[in-house]
């Protein structure tokens, strides 16, 4: 099982396959680990796409169930994943990438696109998270049950005050659409996205549409897509053509 470690921070990680490299960001809010590709998702993504594609996925940074981490960065949140995950590819020797991310990974998605939008290829967007105007503080809620104690157990220089600091700055501070961009950047945003939406309290279609529309170089797949194995192949055969498309022309000649 490999390790990239940084400073104080040690990341799990996951690879299989060979190709241009696809960053797969593993759904479960805060608690986002391999398992979720694995055993728990729609479908295990790492054997879906091994034969086209370097697959590569981690543990995020203090999941409870995964093996990665680091320190709780209260100020910057977000930017402490994306530092993780981009010093993955990094150390990977992936220069430039395509992205996949279920749930958690969207808000991922849209803040790498942000931080390194010459690096990454294309992303797409599967049940992503986002906030609904109507539960503000659901993430918020979430973490702090699931997330916070479980982790404060296993970590006694963490403490609920820290996590609560950390949650606050995370989800309450900027409340509202997919939380890590504005809408402004999403309009702006040139790297072509696939979204497959979910509608559940912590997806919301509504949220999944509006960066759909507001994308310029946006994609949907069909809803509902995961109620059927004949929807999950449809959805794969958009994916599949969406990534392949979007690779490097030499990455698709090899």
């Amino acid at each position: 099982m490999p390790f990239y470690e940084k400073g104080a921070v040690r990341i799990h990680y996951e690879e299989t396959g060979s190709g241009f490299p696809v960053l797969f960001i593993p759904g479960g809010g805060l608690n986002s680990n391999i398992s979720f590709l694995t055993g728990f998702g729609p479908f295990n993504c790492m054997e879906e796409f091994k034969n086209e594609f370097r697959c590569i996925t981690m543990d995020l940074r203090n999941a409870n169930g995964g093996q990665s981490t680091g320190p709780v960065e209260i100020d910057r949140p977000w930017d402490s994943y994306a530092d993780d995950q981009l010093g993955l590819m990094d150390h990977l020797g992936c220069k430039e990438f395509l992205v996949m991310g279920f749930c958690i990974g969207g808000p991922f998605i849209w803040n790498l696109l942000k931080r390194a939008p010459e690096r990454i290829h294309a992303a797409v967007l599967a049940q992503p998270s986002g906030s609904r105007p109507e539960m503000r503080d659901l993430f918020y809620n979430n973490n702090t049950k699931g997330w916070g104690p479980e982790l404060c157990a296993r970590r006694p220089e963490i403490t609920m005050t820290m996590v609560d600091a950390f949650l606050k700055k995370m989800y309450l501070s900027n409340p509202d659409f997919v939380f890590t961009v504005t809408r402004d950047f999403v309009r702006s945003c040139q790297t072509p996205v696939l979204v497959l939406p979910d509608d559940v309290p912590a997806h919301p279609y509504a949220v999944a549409m509006e960066t759909v529309k507001l994308a310029p170089k946006s994609e949907v797949s069909i809803y509902p897509w995961k109620e059927t194995k004949e929807q999950v192949a449809q959805a794969l055969t958009h994916v599949h053509g969406f990534l392949r498309k979007h690779q490097p022309v030499k990455a698709a000649a090899e």
